[in-house]
């Protein structure tokens, strides 16, 4: 049974245990109907984002076994307690990137897929960087996927197959240029993400761990009151800088100083019932324990043109299984990238008849209005299985 001392907030009838799943050692909650053992309840996986863990799902994946599912939430690559034979913690910036390519992401979580007993999934839904493995997973393995869910992240389906840079990489070359020469110079987050300094910069915020993600985890939610997201127009360079600080940077400032500004109140923090003191200790302390650069991988694939390759592969393909976006109303995720979302509903997509933003949540919807949310997957989840 699980120690609920390890995990507080995590609601009774959630395991906690280790599959052993390619490379990996996963980790991951588990939740299954009641009276429905074995592999006789549809199977949904939740895949977290950056920097969440699958306990990022706590107040989701009970009510979804309780309406029939069999739910399992895993510590991704490079995350939380899962861990691999081939990279040990805390991962160092020199390591191997070939583990965290998209294509061998998606690996993993079939492999779970197949390790759990099963041969489909009635559902995958992905936050954050959990949206484009989630949405990998439903495009290459429409047989195995059966819908798939992104959440506050759009998709806007693989690379273009090209000689040299993909045209993902040169925007945000050209973007970063364009950034640097406003007044005071900008940078864009994914490519401080891709830094050398990003890791070390959090882990060593002036203010400790504690205080860097408790003002993260605000200055991203809807408890900001600047949190006013919308659709930003052509050309790209030109708006950018309407994004907030945590988006496009101060060039002179690091992660934890860009949020140091808008940090929660006392009187704020005391209010906030979907992070607790409590909660946030649990991803304080597996933080401390990992590092960052794990989920920070990704954005050192993003932003080069070697790591594409394997995408390419898949140029011009659409998500062929019903999809779902969703996210929070006041997530400027959703509008970060100018034009993203209508490309994910016109093209990436074959199939995106629900696009749903729920109100009084920001970046982390699944935590801050998790009754909506579950509302939302099981209207989607039912009408997907008909």
């Amino acid at each position: 049974m699980t120690d609920s001392s390890k995990w507080p907030g995590l609601p009774p009838g959630i395991e906690s245990r280790t599959l052993k799943v390619n490379d990996l050692e996963m980790h991951i909650f588990e939740a299954l109907p009641p009276n429905s053992p074995g592999t006789s309840a549809p199977l949904v996986i939740l895949l977290h984002g950056f920097p969440e863990l699958a306990y990022s799902w706590r107040k989701v994946i009970g009510p979804l076994s309780e309406a029939g599912y069999h739910v399992v939430a895993p510590d991704q690559r490079g995350y939380g307690r899962t861990k691999s034979s081939q990279t040990g913690f805390p991962i160092q910036y020199q390591d191997d990137l070939n583990p965290f390519r998209m294509t061998n992401l998606v690996r993993d979580i079939l492999a779970l897929v197949f390790t759990l007993g099963y041969e489909s999934v009635a559902a995958i839904v992905g936050h954050d960087f959990g949206s484009p493995v989630a949405a990998y997973c439903a495009l290459i393995r429409p047989d195995v996927f059966k819908s798939v869910v992104m959440m506050s992240s759009p998709f806007t389906g693989p690379p273009k197959l090209v000689l040299g840079n993909t045209t993902f990489s040169l925007d945000l070359k050209q973007l970063a240029a364009a950034l640097a020469a406003l007044d005071p110079p900008r940078k864009h987050y994914v490519l401080y993400y891709s830094t050398p300094d990003a890791n070390a910069d959090m882990m060593n915020s002036p203010g400790g761990l504690h205080a860097f993600l408790r003002a993260y985890y605000h200055a991203k939610s809807a408890d900001w009151d600047h949190n006013e997201p919308h659709p930003l127009v052509a050309p790209p360079v030109s708006v950018m800088a309407e994004l907030p600080h945590y988006y496009v940077m101060r060039m002179d400032q690091n992660m934890p100083e860009s949020v140091y500004e808008s940090r929660p109140s006392a009187e704020e923090i005391s209010r906030n019932a979907w992070m607790t003191e409590e909660e946030l200790g649990v991803y304080v302390a597996e933080y401390r324990r990992t590092g960052f650069q794990g989920g920070l991988n990704a954005y050192r694939m993003a932003t080069s043109p070697t790591w594409s390759s394997d995408r390419e592969l898949f140029s011009g393909k659409q998500i062929e299984v019903p999809a779902m976006f969703l996210a929070g109303k006041q997530d400027w995720g959703t509008y970060q990238w100018p034009g993203a979302a209508e490309t994910m509903k016109e093209k990436a997509c074959k199939n995106m008849n629900d696009f749903v933003l729920i109100d009084g949540a920001g970046h982390w919807v699944q935590q801050e209005q998790s009754g909506e949310v579950v509302n939302q997957l099981l209207r989607f989840f039912r009408k997907s299985a008909k």
